[in-house]
């Protein structure tokens, strides 16, 4: 559905002015997370801080607002790595473990910021969420500290603090879930598949942020062969793979990759503008 409210609106004809944004990659890793507990693989026993993956998850900085791609389970340890003091919207891709339960740290945003925080995602993603959370949204009186969040359902084109942000239909083994563009940057995680009508809305892309889980095919994940593929149909100016297994080491992957691919790392930061749309 489309919607209107103070945080987000459907744009008709705006005007646009172009904004440098800042974007950090929080956490490049599978659900796991790397090193897996109890592996001693040469992955997982490496010394180099860029194979240490937190759970996925993406930071987007524009206009002053701070936009976070799901609330992995590793938030909190995220904020304090990279220093984040305010959350102004969250944007969900799917309701996996690895992705939404991170949720109750956003109670300490709500309390450094003094107002409920905007959460974005499909009908399906909203209501898991509302399900599997229910003590946030219990109308009773509780005299327990949870978040505060308002729940938006999205399907179509939407704004944020005048950022417009397209979600993209993509399946996860069977799950329809979404990736999001903004501008000529867009973040495809948890994939496998990729249909035609989402593919139009991702070419030629400057920078795409792709999952691609091992080398190994996946029923549910992009193989890296697969991402390969995929970033190079779209004609990609720059892909980068995220969602990563404690299968690939990441300076003997990257030595493996065509040019215009590489691997992930937690605290990657990417700077590019952005379109903003000040009209309504």
């Amino acid at each position: 559905m489309q919607f209107q409210n103070k945080d987000s609106r459907v744009l008709t004809h705006p005007s646009r002015s172009s904004e440098a944004v800042k974007i950090i990659i929080l956490g490049c890793g599978t659900s796991t997370g790397v090193p897996v507990i109890g592996c001693k693989c040469s992955v997982c026993a490496s010394k180099d801080n860029k194979n240490k993956r937190t759970r996925s998850s993406l930071l987007i900085t524009v206009n002053n607002r701070n936009i976070l791609i799901d609330t992995s389970t590793d938030l909190r340890y995220q904020a304090l790595t990279h220093n984040i003091e305010r959350i102004d919207a969250v944007l969900y891709t799917h309701p996996h473990a690895d992705h939404i339960h991170g949720i109750d740290e956003l109670r300490i945003f709500n309390m450094l910021q003094r107002q409920a925080i905007p959460c974005y995602g499909s009908e399906f993603t909203i209501n898991r969420i509302r399900s599997m959370f229910d003590y946030i949204f219990a109308s009773a009186a509780s005299s327990s500290w949870k978040p505060e969040i308002e729940t938006f359902m999205i399907s179509a084109p939407f704004n944020i603090f005048d950022t417009l942000i397209q979600p993209i239909n993509i399946y996860h083994g069977k799950m329809q879930i979404l990736g999001f563009r903004f501008g000529r940057l867009a973040y495809i995680t948890d994939c496998s598949q990729i249909p035609d009508d989402s593919k139009k809305m991702l070419d030629n892309l400057d920078v795409l942020i792709l999952g691609a889980l091992r080398h190994k095919p996946h029923p549910t994940h992009f193989s890296i062969d697969e991402a390969l593929q995929v970033g190079e149909e779209l004609k990609s100016k720059r892909v980068i793979l995220t969602h990563l297994g404690h299968n690939l080491d990441y300076t003997e992957t990257n030595k493996s990759l065509p040019q215009g691919f590489e691997l992930a790392y937690d605290g990657m930061e990417i700077e590019m503008s952005l379109e903003l749309f000040a009209g309504r």
